[in-house]
């Protein structure tokens, strides 16, 4: 069955994604295999930020979970997917850089790309990705630009130059599909797709039936 890791925001922790985001349902109906690690801090290492030890290695630690999870259940290597919200949502785009012979798709939410990320981001295929983020949102703003509250200054991309760097990327033409909020670029390599899903709920969780129904279309090729 297919393996979803959901990660959680900043000060979070894996119990709270289980019970309070609507994955385990989805999970219960559509039967997959959920996971809520806590990261170090309750914080993820993505690079510039944000971990209380930078020395820690998420990349690695999500691998591994995958690994742990298969000797004790039946995973489709294949469809083995990453998701997560506020920080969370960036150790989903950190995986999509640096994981994906083992992620097959990913749904980041309420987070961008970070500009000092861009330069080492260079997956070794095309990677499937939607990204939902809020208008609205007075945490991780839409448009982007320098956010020092996690104690360390980062630069945020902003939600359409980060679906812009991903359709480069992945070699995406301006084809686009109109899915409810979501505008999905459709002709990318190798069959993949990059979406944003735009809404205006501020900084919370986003939709995780829209996440999964685009998660799930996708295998590891």
């Amino acid at each position: 069955m297919p393996l979803v890791l959901r990660f959680h925001g900043l000060g979070g922790n894996g119990g709270s994604e289980i019970s309070s985001t609507g994955y385990r349902g989805i999970a219960d109906r559509e039967g997959f295999i959920l996971v809520a690690p806590t990261g170090v801090g309750n914080a993820w290492n993505v690079g510039p930020c944000c971990t209380s030890d930078r020395s820690v290695d998420d990349v690695a630690f999500a691998k591994a979970i995958v690994e742990d999870v298969k000797k004790i259940a039946n995973i489709d290597s294949d469809r083995v997917y990453a998701t997560g919200f506020s920080m969370g949502g960036g150790m989903t785009h950190y995986l999509a850089c640096h994981a994906a012979d083992v992620f097959a798709a990913f749904a980041p939410e309420a987070f961008d790309l970070l500009q000092e990320n861009v330069g080492q981001c260079n997956p070794p295929r095309a990677v499937p990705i939607l990204a939902q983020r809020a208008s609205n949102d007075t945490i991780v703003r839409y448009e982007g630009g320098r956010d020092c509250l996690t104690g360390t200054c980062i630069n945020f991309l902003g939600a359409v130059n980060t679906n812009n760097t991903w359709k480069q990327k992945n070699g995406c033409t301006n084809q686009t599909s109109t899915q409810g909020t979501c505008s999905i670029s459709t002709q990318c390599n190798d069959g993949v797709e990059v979406g944003l899903c735009t809404v205006s709920n501020g900084h919370s969780p986003h939709d995780p039936n829209t996440g999964w129904n685009f998660l799930k279309r996708f295998t590891l090729p």
